[in-house]
């Protein structure tokens, strides 16, 4: 393609970003939940590209998207290229602007799901849209996937799918999907664009304390807030040892490398602490965490209940499933039930083969001084749902950011934005990535 059809891509892009933004697909997690609008539109946009869209509906309003383009060579195995319509609550007293309104300011797109992940969700159906105009045919199966509920584990997205109708990846081998691709500037200049090739797992807990209830005024040395308490004390409290995975050397090495500076395994902290703002979610893929995110107990103020619960967002590296769950059922302590309520797994990939030498040379072409880097990501996608199929997944939404820009935050973050630019250089990338993959 020539510059000036890039140019016009990525306008595509960028408009219909804030079509999809002004049209909220809020979860709230616990299955509540509504793509149905947005789901609507993604399946009207695909049907005017020629294609066959099918409406997945777990639920009354959890709809999902599943479309198929043909590729030249059937016997070749199929790509799954796949974001989600959902997105996290925001509250518009706390932004800027009105988290749906999709406004551009100051050369950057506004709104809830301008990063996660409303921004490749529009670079897909942007490429999408050109490849029909252009006539354009893959030259192997890509199964576009826009999924409902990833905001909350994907119970009515792609595992409900996956169980339901696995038909619908059929001959699919591989995946690509969000956080991943994007820059981070170090302090050197040299600018690094990280590639998700691991994720950790999930434990997502109830903690669940039963005592005796009575009068506050009294003494009761079997109260449930209490044990409770301590036990989310616990675990919140925990210092969890560190854990270098593969790919997690992998990447710190190359960090350090480029820096000029040592790699030391046994203290990760000094090169971690180069990433900038990145240094947040880096870090939190050095250790296991667990998080305390919710707490419930009692009815009057005068009253002890007899039971208290807890909420914990609990992530594990891969290869490190069982020590994790070990260390929670001890620090929760015996008198405390511990029950999962998302436990998912955690996923590793080599960074390797042609899927991802056809990423790299994208990055390069777009930028030549960009360096690919695998990463472990501290937080999970649908690629999980996915692998129960065998589909090895990667992150590939590929973005170039300012230095200053302090990504991480904008996710689940007030006044989430990507800059216009990003998504011109991401829908580049992805279009010469696809065309090779």
């Amino acid at each position: 393609m020539r510059e000036t059809d890039y140019v016009a891509l990525g306008a595509t892009a960028v408009r219909i970003c804030q079509d999809l933004i002004r049209i909220p697909s809020v979860n709230h997690g616990g299955g509540t939940g509504d793509e149905l609008a947005v789901a609507s539109y993604v399946k009207d946009f695909l049907t005017r590209c020629g294609l066959e869209p099918t409406l997945y509906q777990s639920a009354p309003t959890r709809v999902s998207v599943v479309a198929r383009i043909k590729g030249r060579d059937s016997q070749k195995p199929g790509l799954v290229l796949h974001g989600h319509l959902d997105t996290v609550p925001a509250d518009a007293k706390d932004w800027k602007v009105d988290p749906w309104s999709g406004e551009i300011i100051d050369g950057e797109i506004w709104g809830r799901g301008a990063v996660d992940m409303k921004d490749m969700d529009a670079m897909i159906l942007a490429i999408v849209e050109d490849w029909q105009r252009r006539k354009y045919v893959p030259e192997r199966d890509i199964v576009l996937a826009f999924f409902a509920d990833e905001e909350a584990g994907g119970m009515y997205g792609v595992n409900w799918i996956v169980k339901n109708h696995p038909e619908a990846f059929a001959g699919c081998t591989e995946a690509i999907s969000e956080v991943g691709g994007f820059s981070a500037t170090l302090s050197n200049g040299k600018r690094l664009y990280l590639v998700e090739t691991s994720e950790k797992g999930m434990y997502w807990m109830e903690l669940t304390a039963e005592g005796t209830a009575g009068h506050g005024s009294m003494v009761n040395s079997n109260n449930a807030v209490t044990e409770i308490a301590n036990a989310v004390a616990r675990i919140g409290n925990h210092k969890w040892p560190v854990r270098i995975t593969a790919t997690l050397r992998t990447f710190l090495t190359k960090v350090a490398s480029t820096l000029g500076k040592e790699f030391d395994e046994k203290n990760p902290g000094p090169i971690v602490a180069e990433l900038g703002s990145m240094a947040r979610m880096i870090g939190a893929t050095t250790q296991n965490t667990a998080n305390p995110t919710m707490l419930k107990a009692g009815y009057k103020e005068n009253v002890i209940p007899q039971h208290a619960k807890a909420v914990i967002d609990g992530r594990f590296l891969p290869g490190f499933e069982e020590e994790f769950i070990a260390t929670i059922r001890e620090l929760a302590g015996p008198n405390v039930k511990v029950s999962p309520i998302i436990h998912d797994i955690a996923l590793e990939n080599s960074f390797s083969g042609e899927l991802v030498e056809a990423m790299c040379l994208a990055i390069k072409e777009c930028d030549p001084e960009g360096i690919p880097v695998p990463y472990v990501m501290s937080g999970g996608t649908d690629n999980k749902g996915l692998a129960k199929l065998g589909i090895s997944g990667y992150g590939f939404s590929p973005l170039k950011l300012p230095p200053e820009l302090d990504f991480m935050a904008l996710f689940h973050g007030i006044n989430e934005r990507v800059p216009v630019s990003a998504i011109h250089f991401g829908v580049e990338a992805l279009d010469r990535f696809l065309q090779r993959a």
